[in-house]
């Protein structure tokens, strides 16, 4: 391998460790998607919930935000001391980072539905559950869904870091690279995926929310 270009390496890699690769591929993406998900399961209801009570929206965002300004490695690392090394502290991490962006579009969908769809609502005699059930949620859906689509691309790589408490993904094969002498090709083989793994993603969720987005009627 020595006498070949970083490209050649980087294929003789894949072809001898693709299986290897392969796997490391579906872990990180789990891993991502499991802190996006916990994050949604919380974060959607809260971003609700001070849509209802503005007051408390201050209080809430501004403390999702004191978690963004943490970096990342040392949150992972205070996270390790409490639950110790594996995947457990990497989507732990994970859940923490994509909390705000999921109430801030939560929030900002229910507060940029028209008061007068929901009067009408209630001039049908539906209940607050079925407003929010039939109404508010399937209008602030595309909203909330671009943010579990900037949680999803800032989870990857997160968890590409998460190599360093134990838990694999495709930081594992970055670091095997920059552990070796001649290590270029490895690296390229853990980030290229990786980059690939946040492009793919983000076009995927983006189309999804194009679909879904309400269409606007011709005046």
């Amino acid at each position: 391998m020595a006498k070949m270009n970083l490209w050649d390496q980087f294929w003789y890699y894949l072809s001898h460790n693709g299986s290897y690769v392969l796997a490391q591929f579906l872990r990180h993406f789990l891993i991502s998607v499991y802190g996006v998900l916990f994050a949604a399961v919380i974060g959607i209801p809260i971003g609700i919930l001070i849509a209802r009570h503005r007051r408390l929206s201050g209080v809430v965002i501004s403390f999702a935000n004191v978690i963004q300004t943490i970096p990342s490695l040392a949150l992972l690392s205070m996270i390790m001391l409490v639950l110790g090394l594996g995947v457990n502290t990497v989507i732990t991490t994970v859940f923490l980072y994509s909390l705000l962006p999921i109430i801030k579009n939560t929030y900002a969908g229910m507060q940029g539905i028209d008061p007068t769809i929901l009067d009408t609502g209630k001039g049908m005699g539906m209940t607050r559950f079925q407003i929010l059930y039939l109404i508010e949620l399937p209008l602030s859906l595309s909203v909330i869904m671009g943010g579990i689509r900037n949680a999803l691309v800032i989870a990857i790589g997160i968890t590409a870091i998460g190599s360093f408490v134990g838990a694999g993904g495709l930081g594992d094969i970055i670091i095997r690279g920059t552990n070796a002498t001649n290590g270029g090709a490895i690296i390229l083989a853990g980030a290229l995926p990786t980059a690939l793994m946040a492009i793919i993603s983000d076009f995927m969720l983006g189309l999804l929310q194009k679909i879904i987005t309400p269409k606007q009627g011709l005046n």
